[in-house]
């Protein structure tokens, strides 16, 4: 017992040679005003850190110091330590002491070490000098001792003060047994033992389910990352090997190109060459019969008789020449046929690329982006979460819609109203577009109708916009999809084939844009349900620009806010 009582005098002493800064062995001993003892350097550098502010305290009991003490070297302190480490006694491990998080010994006085087991009939929590007495001494053999815990308060009954030692399976708590035979004694209790049991047993289960769902993610990851790298390698070779084929195609093309111009400056050569000979014949011609020309008219101005009659003969004989070939211009060649053909060529050729496009387009798409994408929204919510906010583009509104709301509403008007000309507005139909472009991503926004009937719908930007015909209304093209919504019908419309869908009316409709995946589908929304009404399945070159048709006066759509 005296032997235990003198290790616990000899941890106090130690404790006190100990830097409450770095918690080891005092090295280079200073006291500062207050009586606190600390290693030179530890206290120099915390001071350092708080020289801006001016004001110095003791990291021990906060009291503070103006100006800066200066710190002096405590001798006899330092001397003390010195022939402490020679007897071969060091202060416990820095390791044993609570730090901020750990739960402390309840019985250390002084500084507290961390406690290492709690009892939860003690209420309280040992460090490993104190836990001793429960493991060596009788009386408290009975004692339950658990890995040390906080809150041991947590662990007593709040109205008897007993400790929670039972549980209620009636009322899902913990309970003391007072409780279980007071309050609860009518239900179904047991010891926490009991109850803990089967709750391991269901945890155990709950761990399985976890582990097991774990197995399968990490396998769908793989399987995930897997495809992505097998994308990314794909699409580096599809890369490559298109950028040679574009190459050869790019070569063959300007070797036509060479080619068309060899021809084209070989004719060219040939026919000018032909025709310059021509005209150097023409022209010594000319030349000749100026001459006789000439001669002729000063035989006629003479007035010898002799000479007139002797030369007579000879100048009056029809010129001798050669027989030149028929000269006739043709008139093709200042229409173009050569540069008519090359514009023939180029147009087939980006006709034909387009169309490719627009199918590898598709393939691609099918190939690589379902694989990837979230799987599609089934709930309101889900749909939510692509939400968009649109608006108005007053460019493009017919003069008979008047715009309101901050441009989210629309309005069909009897009055023209007064906005400027520009190209991009509609003449003719009173359809309106949004300024946002949609595309390469998902896309939900809803609109409310109201009045007369009213057509929802997307479009390219390059709808026609000044001419009367039908085929520039939304939905009556190949470029534009639109739902004319009704009181008594809906009738979904691409490229001027119609499907009716008969269903009750909502005023609200979602419409859904999975850009990728090509589709585009109306919903009938009311609170949180969503009534299925139709999707257009097509493919998507362009961006594409929401817009309305308010065929009837007094009808209006507005854009609904989301959150």
């Amino acid at each position: 017992m005296e032997s235990e009582m003198a290790e616990a005098n000899i941890l106090v002493g130690e404790d006190h040679f100990s830097c409450p800064v770095c918690l080891d062995i005092l090295k280079n001993p200073v006291a500062i005003p207050c009586g606190h003892s600390y290693c030179m350097g530890c206290i120099k550098n915390c001071w350092d850190q708080t020289d801006h502010i001016g004001i110095y305290s003791c990291p021990e009991c906060r009291e503070t110091f103006t100006p800066r003490p200066v710190l002096r070297r405590n001798t006899m302190l330092a001397e003390v330590v010195e022939k402490l480490k020679k007897t071969g006694l060091k202060p416990p491990p820095a390791q044993n002491y609570a730090r901020l998080g750990d739960v402390q010994c309840d019985f250390c006085t002084g500084r507290k070490f961390k406690a290492v087991k709690s009892c939860l009939t003690c209420l309280a929590s040992y460090c490993e000098t104190h836990v001793k007495p429960h493991y060596e001494a009788a009386a408290f053999k009975r004692h339950k001792l658990v890995d040390a815990t906080g809150n041991l308060d947590q662990k007593l009954c709040a109205e008897h003060q007993k400790m929670l030692d039972g549980f209620c399976r009636t009322d899902q708590m913990c309970i003391c047994w007072l409780c279980a035979d007071k309050k609860h004694k009518s239900h179904d209790t047991v010891s926490a033992d009991t109850e803990r049991t089967a709750k391991q047993k269901q945890l155990r289960e709950t761990q399985a389910e976890l582990q097991q769902r774990i197995l399968e993610r990490l396998k769908e990851l793989g399987e995930l990352k897997q495809a992505v790298h097998l994308l990314k390698s794909t699409a580096q070779t599809e890369i490559k090997e298109s950028k040679m084929i574009f190459t050869a195609l790019i070569r063959s093309i300007k070797r036509v190109r060479a080619e068309v111009l060899v021809l084209i400056e070989a004719n060219e050569k040939a026919s000018v060459n032909q025709a310059e000979g021509l005209i150097k014949r023409l022209e010594q011609e000319i030349d000749a019969l100026r001459r006789r020309n000439a001669e002729l008219k000063q035989l006629s101005e003479t007035e010898d008789h002799i000479h007139f009659l002797q030369n007579f003969q000879a100048l009056c004989a029809p010129p001798v020449t050669g027989d030149l070939p028929s000269v006739t211009v043709n008139p093709n060649i200042s229409s173009g046929t050569m540069r008519k053909v090359v514009a023939e060529l180029k147009e087939h050729i980006e006709n034909f690329c387009k169309g490719e496009l627009s199918k590898m387009t598709k393939t691609v798409n099918e190939v690589a982006v379902y694989s990837l994408q979230d799987p599609e929204p089934r709930t309101r919510a889900e749909f939510l979460k692509y939400s968009r906010q649109l608006t108005l583009d007053p460019n493009t509104a017919h003069r008979k819609l008047h715009l309101s709301d901050g441009n989210r509403k629309v309005t069909r008007s009897t009055q023209a109203q007064r906005y400027p000309d520009h190209p991009e507005r509609f003449d003719r139909w009173t359809q309106v577009l949004c300024r946002e472009s949609l595309s390469g991503t998902r896309c939900y926004w809803e609109v409310e109708w109201s009045g007369g009937d009213a057509f929802i719908g997307v479009t390219y930007k390059g709808i026609n916009r000044k001419v009367g015909q039908y085929a520039c209304v939304l939905g009556r093209n190949d470029i534009s999809c639109s739902l004319y919504c009704s009181d008594s019908i809906y009738t979904a419309r691409h490229n001027n084939k119609k499907i009716e869908i008969i269903t009750p009316y909502r005023r609200r409709i979602g419409v859904y844009l999975d850009f990728t995946a090509a589709s585009l589908s109306f919903y009938g929304v009311s609170g949180d349900s969503m009534m299925f009404l139709h999707t257009f399945q097509t493919t998507f070159t362009e961006p594409l620009y929401p817009g309305f048709w308010l065929p009837c006066v007094n009808s209006s759509v507005t854009i609904c806010k989301l959150n």
